[in-house]
């Protein structure tokens, strides 16, 4: 525990100082020179420094599954607070995410959210959620990808929560097809409650792309079901892997 706990301080420390240099400069880029890219640079070496320091690996299943060639809303599971960056990481260069409004609490990580086209969605005022998932929906139509995590907060258990349906409804708007994606292993990292990271190895398993073309917001419940059906396959087979690999090493 000790090594852990000094491990998770020294990853606190190395981040938060990176943030406080490597915004700044790259907000100033960014405005600088009109581009955003500086700022997925910086955001990129700040998440593989925190991986690193904190001893997060991570391997990648189905990632022939990715589209490069178009924008998508890669929909996730939510384990731990250490899924977005691993998955900011294994996703997409340039990928987008809707976050909870609540981190804007934090004015320098909040600007450079914003900067890169991050999207906050409040979802305690619906009005103001409905506005976020539109602004998503013109995003995707301009050809940038989302990361959502559709269960709204981070399950305790094993099982998946119910799906809100913001996301799924951005997607129906943009005709943008829905990428299932499961990540497993990161609920030992980092469990809910406790700041401590503990090192480990990830799984992020990417299922094939569901198309939405054709579709409507009536068809939004059987979209969501479809969706959460495949996130669950996916993380069957992460656990089966798991567990075959476990009972080969138990024999060397």
């Amino acid at each position: 525990m000790l090594s852990a706990a000094v491990r998770s301080f020294v990853t606190y420390l190395a981040v938060s100082i990176y943030v406080l240099f490597a915004a700044p400069i790259g907000m100033a880029l960014a405005l600088t020179f009109r581009s955003k890219s500086i700022l997925y640079a910086l955001g990129h070496t700040g998440v593989r420094l925190g991986l690193a320091t904190s001893g997060i690996r991570f391997r990648v299943a189905g990632a022939d599954h990715i589209l490069r060639d178009r924008s998508a809303v890669y929909c996730s599971n939510h384990q731990s607070n250490v899924d977005p960056p691993v998955l900011f990481e294994a996703l997409h260069p340039r990928m987008h995410i809707l976050y909870k409004a609540e981190l804007d609490a934090i004015p320098l990580l909040a600007r450079a959210f914003r900067m890169g086209g991050f999207i906050p969605v409040d979802r305690r005022h619906k009005e103001a959620a409905m506005r976020s998932i539109d602004a998503g929906a013109d995003s995707l139509r301009a050809g940038n990808s989302f990361l959502i995590f559709p269960e709204g907060t981070r399950s305790r258990t094993a099982g998946l929560l119910p799906f809100k349906k913001g996301g799924f409804i951005m997607a129906i708007k943009a005709q943008a097809p829905l990428v299932p994606v499961a990540i497993s292993g990161a609920r030992d990292a980092m469990r809910k409650g406790s700041p401590i990271i503990r090192p480990v190895d990830v799984t992020v398993a990417f299922g094939e792309p569901i198309p939405t073309e054709a579709l409507s917001l009536d068809d939004r419940d059987a979209l969501v079901t479809r969706t959460r059906d495949a996130v669950a396959a996916l993380l069957a087979e992460n656990a089966r892997i798991g567990r075959a690999r476990s009972e080969v090493g138990g024999r060397r």
